[in-house]
């Protein structure tokens, strides 16, 4: 199925509408298809630009040349880069002219339709457990995505939709992409700035959604966010999220819609812990999270995403929600038990005293293995004794799943850019494995 190019659409209707920061819909269109004249059609478009306007540009340009989009972290070296046939990694400063969208440019030999069937971006994992590997989605995987948030979120006719997180991911560019389908806003930060995001959240006009990850949250409410004035949403995924972190979000009037996603699912695939509009989670008799629907890619064998992470559904609410338990391959057993850590760490978040945890298993000679927590402290925390976590702990797992043994870390534990735990990099005894 074709359909007019969501960025032509856009531009058609909403000419003066901004479309990221204050470039509108119409400037935009002019300088994507001016720079879309130079691309390769049907081949591999790297970007390596920074988060921002020239960032979008060049993405509609290449979507618009009909090419394979191919973010690329910039902070990668060239040898970490994957194989592209172009690399766009210097904003286009070309010549621009007004082109009326829906019409073709002439000498451009493009017209603005998107084939819902063709790979349109080229996305890598963000390799938290294993090497980051590649994942072709679809036209019709974004779209499909897009209408699926906007059936769990709503949309504002006039929304505006902060993006802290990086470009590289999927999770960011479901904001450009959203934004565009919708015909509304991507507000873009190159980085998360503490400051920066609780002054524009804190204004009269400030974003309508943003995007977050638990760490992110915690920043802004240490900092003082209390009842933004215009949020409808903070969508907040990318990690497990802490039961004191919601709890403290409600207190002071933010509204979070906790979300989970994946790459292969072209992002969002609950929120609230509902499937999205058309998506469909069942789990597996060993308690995998296993997803289908359209908009897991194409390339997924069977239409079915073995996601790897274990679940369960609420029998208590009648709307039985998806509760994220922790992923297959990071279960510790000890003792024949099962341990996830990811419920082990959201405890010890929960502890005033506690910034962040991992948790991680060591082998023992009796147990098989041993659940071992490495913590971080608040800068403005007294020092728990190892006692004192235990008893916090106790109070809310079994005691199988106790830690048996405690590291305190003075430095940042390791997280991709979208804020998840590098796994991979963390060894029992706390040191990062490089």
């Amino acid at each position: 199925m074709v359909v007019e190019s969501w960025l032509a659409r856009a531009a058609r209707t909403h000419p003066d509408r901004p479309a990221v920061n204050a470039l509108s819909y119409g400037a935009l269109f002019e300088r994507a298809r001016a720079a879309a004249a130079g691309l390769p059609r049907g081949g591999r478009v790297g970007l390596a630009l920074p988060p921002g306007e020239d960032f979008v540009v060049a993405l509609h340009a290449a979507l618009l040349a009909g090419a394979l989009v191919v973010p690329v972290d910039p902070r990668l070296t060239e040898a970490e880069r994957p194989d592209v046939d172009v690399l766009v990694d210097a904003p286009h400063r070309g010549q621009t002219r007004s082109v009326a969208p829906g019409r073709q440019c002439n000498g451009t030999g493009l017209t603005p339709v998107h084939d819902l069937d063709a790979p349109a971006i080229l996305v890598h994992t963000s390799g938290t457990t294993s090497a980051p590997k590649p994942v072709e989605l679809t036209y019709g995987n974004w779209l499909w995505s897009a209408l699926g948030s906007a059936t769990a979120l709503g949309v504002d006719p006039h929304e505006r939709w902060l993006c802290t997180l990086p470009l590289s991911h999927v999770g960011g560019l479901s904001i450009l992409l959203r934004s565009a389908i919708y015909g509304t806003t991507a507000i873009v930060h190159e980085r998360f700035d503490t400051e920066r995001v609780l002054a524009l959240l804190s204004g009269a006009d400030g974003p309508t959604v943003v995007s977050l990850v638990p760490t992110t949250l915690a920043r802004l409410l240490d900092a003082g966010l209390r009842e933004p004035a215009a949020l409808r949403w903070a969508l907040l995924g990318g990690a497990p999220l802490p039961e004191p972190l919601l709890a403290r979000a409600a207190a002071a009037g933010v509204p979070v819609a906790p979300t989970y996603g994946m790459t292969e699912a072209c992002s969002q695939v609950t929120t609230f812990g509902a499937p999205l509009f058309c998506t469909t989670v069942r789990l597996a008799d060993d308690g995998e999270i296993l997803v289908s629907g359209p908009t897991v890619a194409p390339s997924v064998p069977g239409g079915v995403i073995h996601t790897g992470d274990l679940g369960a559904f609420d029998d208590t609410d009648p709307d039985r929600p998806l509760r994220i338990v922790g992923r297959k391959a990071d279960t510790i057993v000890t003792g024949g038990e099962n341990v996830a850590p990811a419920e082990v760490e959201a405890v010890l978040e929960g502890h005033p005293a506690v910034l962040e945890a991992a948790v991680v298993g060591r082998p023992d000679p009796e147990w098989g293995e041993a659940v071992v927590a490495l913590v971080r402290l608040r800068a403005d925390a007294a020092p728990p004794d190892p006692g004192e976590l235990r008893d916090h702990c106790a109070a809310q797992l079994a005691r199988f799943k106790l830690p048996k043994a405690y590291t305190f870390v003075a430095e940042p534990l390791p997280r991709t850019a979208s804020g998840k735990l590098l796994r991979r990099r963390i060894s029992a005894d706390g040191v990062d494995r490089p």
